[in-house]
């Protein structure tokens, strides 16, 4: 993990992009041996992977970007000169605001550790003075102290996830302490840490934690080496005390250093993201030696979402001779069912990308994404880490870290997309759950249609056709009604035109 420098201004705005995978006209249905297909009431039905989709025509999957809106939190107390978290911002139910805690660095020297804001709306942040740390004399500071006397790494706090399910109010508020190796601790506040007497969880310097509330898991990614750099090993816990290695390693491939190849490429013929004096922008060797092209995983969230477990990998590219001394971050996006097989997604292309230079933004070269996303009425937001400079260049003072935000559409992460001609998806037969279907999709340009089909394939109810950006659109039937088909196997078949789907469940 490196520290960060500096000042800039925000930058608001930037454009979503997409991604188009095209799918495979039918999908296989699934094998005899594995769980039948289920819908869970309420759980939104993803198009992620193909779990449940017994036949696709004419539909092409597509990955979305989410909306940046620039940097909420920047190094603006005088001792400040950067910012990074690791943190989803926690919701406190009782004081109604949030809370994110941020590895600070500062102009004092040997001094850094972890900080603490919070905020009503998720956009205005305010750093309150807590009074644990000294500071040139005087307590007025923000800065978290679980131990006195402890300093950088060992005083770090990564890690922080909020457990509504704990009875303990002493014990709701969780994290990891220390930035080499992890120690599990607990708080009422988030604020006042206590040590567990657990065993101490082995680490590099990065990590990210979730909490599975439906499955009552604590997930962590503890960095460890693998066969091509940085990688991330995946342990769980139910306790939070007792933690087992899952002996699961999320690591680059081949292919990704084939593509990082390409990624590096395509930014030095990019203006818009060349930084004046930084090695992969200006040259390709260093002294003399060709450069060596790498990708590694730097850090990964990885978080639960409905019924899909999905990953946010930094992939760092590095491009030169001095490894790890320079390169950029692109963040990508994967999915699992099982924490053991993952899906890389998007055929790899970036989730979360730098800005251009010129505009006062932060997340230029260094991006870590978050730990998972805080769920907003009809969206998602992402806090992230959004750094100026991985190497400093000559002309410039001072590095800058800040927290950025970056906000996607509900569920919106992949979506299966017709254009003019009709296209179909159907579902693995199920018994419903629940008496009403809800849909989100942009039909603004079309329509969505959708038929419940019984086992023998005949169609038992239609719906009437569904039209406009519809984020969570209760489907109304023209001829029978799934409400009728309890404890019956049947099958949807949604029928699009002229545009996005993004998700189906029930209720």
């Amino acid at each position: 993990m490196r520290m960060a420098n500096g000042f800039p201004k925000i930058l608001w705005g930037s454009v979503a992009v997409v991604v188009v995978i095209v799918l495979q006209m039918s999908v296989a249905a699934v094998a005899g041996n594995e769980k039948a297909f289920h819908v869970p009431l309420g759980e939104r039905q993803l198009f992620l992977d193909d779990v449940g989709i017994a036949k696709v025509e004419n539909l092409k999957r597509s990955m979305h970007q989410p909306v940046k809106r620039g940097a909420v939190i920047i190094p603006d107390q005088q001792w400040e000169t950067g910012l990074q978290t690791r943190c989803t911002p926690v919701w406190d139910e009782e004081r109604c605001v949030y809370k994110i805690w941020m590895i600070t660095s500062t102009n004092i020297p040997g001094l850094a550790g972890t900080s603490y804001a919070e905020s009503k709306d998720g956009l205005r942040w305010t750093k309150p003075v807590l009074g644990q740390m000294n500071i040139k004399g005087s307590l007025e500071n923000n800065f978290i102290a679980v131990v006195p006397g402890h300093a950088w790494p060992e005083n770090g706090i990564e890690n922080v996830v909020y457990d509504s399910d704990e009875p303990d109010r002493l014990r709701r508020f969780k994290g990891f302490y220390g930035v080499i190796n992890r120690r599990p601790m607990v708080s009422a506040d988030g604020i006042r840490w206590k040590l567990l007497d657990a065993a101490v969880l082995p680490s590099s310097d990065e990590s990210n934690l979730s909490y599975d509330r439906k499955q009552k898991t604590f997930i962590a990614t503890l960095k460890r080496g693998g066969p091509f750099g940085r990688s991330h090993g995946i342990w769980t816990s139910q306790d939070f005390t007792n933690w087992k290695d899952t002996g699961v390693l999320f690591h680059a491939d081949e292919l990704d250093q084939k593509l990082g190849r390409e990624n590096i490429k395509a930014r030095r013929a990019d203006p818009q993201l060349q930084i004046q004096g930084h090695l992969w922008d200006i040259h390709d060797s260093y002294k003399g030696h060709t450069a060596e092209h790498k990708v590694d995983v730097y850090n990964i969230g990885l978080f639960r979402y409905e019924g899909v477990y999905i990953g946010t990998p930094a992939m760092f590219h590095s491009n030169d001779n001095r490894w790890n001394k320079d390169g950029f971050h692109l963040i990508q996006l994967v999915c699992s069912r099982d924490l053991k097989t993952f899906k890389r997604l998007g055929n790899r292309k970036t989730f979360i990308g730098p800005s251009p230079i010129g505009k006062s933004a932060y997340d230029l070269t260094q991006l870590i994404g978050p730990s998972s996303p805080v769920v907003r009425s009809d969206e998602l937001w992402f806090y992230y880490t959004g750094i100026q400079y991985r190497a400093q260049p000559k002309d410039v003072e001072r590095n800058a870290g800040a927290i950025c935000l970056a906000v996607l559409r509900r569920d919106g992460f992949i979506s299966l997309d017709s254009g003019d001609t009709e296209g179909t998806i159907q579902t693995e037969p199920f018994e419903p759950t629940g008496s009403k279907l809800f849909v989100n999709v942009d039909a603004s340009k079309g329509e969505l249609r959708v038929d419940v089909l019984d086992g023998a394939g005949k169609v038992v109810a239609q719906s009437e056709p569904l039209s406009g950006d519809l984020l969570r659109e209760p489907v109304t039937w023209a001829r029978g009604n799934i409400a009728e088909m309890e404890a019956q196997k049947v099958s949807l078949r949604f029928t699009l035109r002229g545009g996005q789907f993004y998700s189906y469940w029930l209720e």
